[in-house]
C-alpha cells in the first residue's frame, strides 16, 4: 500500500497548524506551573513553564477550607446542569418558533427578541423584579432563572433550522404528528450540532458566573464556587494590605496571593476541561451552520 505523500504547501499548514495549537496550550502550562510555584520565585522571577522550586502551598490553603470548596462545587455544578438543560430547552423551543414559516407572530416574536439584545431595563428593576415579585433571593434559581433565555443564542439555533427543508414539517404533519412531537422527534435530534454548541456557551456562562451569586445569596451554603474563590482572593488580597497590626501584616506577607490565583484557575477551570472533548465534534459544525444568515 503506497503512503501519501505531503506536498510542501500541506506540510507548513500543519507546522502552522501545530504551533497555533502550542500557543494555545502554552497559557495552560504556564497556569500550572505558577499555581505550584513558590511566590519567592513568582515575585523575583516571574511565570515560567518549568517551576523553579516545587511547592504546593496554595493547594494546601485551599483544602484547609475544603469542605466549602467541596460544597461551592456542588452548588456550581447543579446550577450549571440544571440551568443548561432548561436554557436549551427554553432557547431551541423560541428558535423553533421563530424558525416556522406557517407561524403567523414568527417575525413579531423575532423583533421583541432583538429589543432584548438592543435595550435592557435597568439593574435596578431586575434586581427589584427578581428580590420582590419573583422572591430570588437567597434560593439557587437565582442564580438559574435570569439568564434562562439568550436572544443571541435563540437567533443562532433557529438559523440552524431555517436550514432544514420545509419537507420534513410536512411530512410529518402527513403522518399525523402535532407541533410538540415535530420539536422534540425530528428537529431536536437533528439540530444536535447547534445544541451541543450553544449548550457549551451556555454551561461556561453558567460556570463562571459569580455576579448573580454576589446580588442575591447571603448564605454561605449557597455561594457558587467562583463566587467563594473570589472572595477568597480578596481576603488574602486585604490580609496583605492590612495596616492594623505588624503579626497580621508578617503572616498576611507570607501568604501565595499569585500562586493561588493559579491554583484556583487550576480547579475551576477542571470540569469544562473534561467537557469540552466530548462537545468538540459538533462545535465546528454547529457553530458555522448556525451562523448562516436565515
Amino acid at each position: 500500500m503506497l503512503s501519501k505523500r505531503i506536498t510542501l504547501g500541506q506540510a507548513v499548514i500543519i507546522a502552522l497548524v501545530t504551533l497555533f495549537s502550542l500557543s494555545c496550550l502554552f497559557p495552560f502550562v504556564m497556569v500550572i506551573s505558577g499555581s505550584i510555584s513558590s511566590e519567592s520565585d513568582i515575585v523575583q522571577h516571574g511565570y515560567s513553564i518549568i517551576p523553579r522550586s516545587l511547592n504546593f502551598d496554595s493547594y494546601r490553603i485551599l483544602l484547609l477550607g475544603s469542605n466549602r470548596i467541596v460544597n461551592a462545587y456542588v452548588v456550581s455544578a447543579t446550577v450549571t446542569v440544571v440551568g443548561t438543560g432548561l436554557s436549551l430547552l427554553v432557547t431551541s423551543m423560541g428558535a423553533y418558533a421563530m424558525a416556522r414559516r406557517s407561524f403567523r407572530y414568527r417575525n413579531v416574536l423575532s423583533i421583541y427578541a432583538i429589543i432584548t439584545i438592543l435595550f435592557n431595563g435597568g439593574l435596578v428593576p431586575w434586581y427589584i423584579i427578581c428580590v420582590r415579585y419573583l422572591e430570588l433571593k437567597n434560593t439557587m434559581w437565582a442564580m438559574i432563572l435570569p439568564p434562562l433565555a439568550n436572544a443571541f443564542n435563540m437567533f443562532l439555533i433557529r438559523n440552524f433550522m431555517l436550514s432544514m427543508p420545509d419537507d420534513l414539517h410536512e411530512s410529518a404533519k402527513i403522518d399525523g404528528a402535532g407541533e410538540l412531537r415535530i420539536y422534540a422527534r425530528l428537529i431536536v435530534p437533528l439540530a444536535k450540532p447547534v445544541l451541543a454548541t450553544i449548550g457549551l456557551f451556555i454551561s461556561l456562562s453558567y460556570w463562571n458566573d459569580w455576579f448573580l451569586g454576589l446580588m442575591f445569596i447571603d448564605k454561605q451554603e449557597l455561594q457558587p464556587l467562583q463566587l467563594l474563590l473570589r472572595t477568597l482572593i480578596s481576603n488574602v488580597e486585604f490580609l496583605k494590605t492590612s495596616n492594623n497590626a505588624m503579626d497580621i501584616q508578617r503572616i498576611a506577607s507570607q501568604l501565595p496571593s499569585q500562586s493561588i490565583k493559579m491554583a484556583l484557575t487550576v480547579v475551576t477551570i477542571g470540569p469544562i476541561v473534561f467537557l469540552y472533548p466530548f462537545l468538540q465534534r459538533y462545535f465546528v459544525k454547529g457553530l458555522m451552520v448556525g451562523a448562516v444568515k436565515g
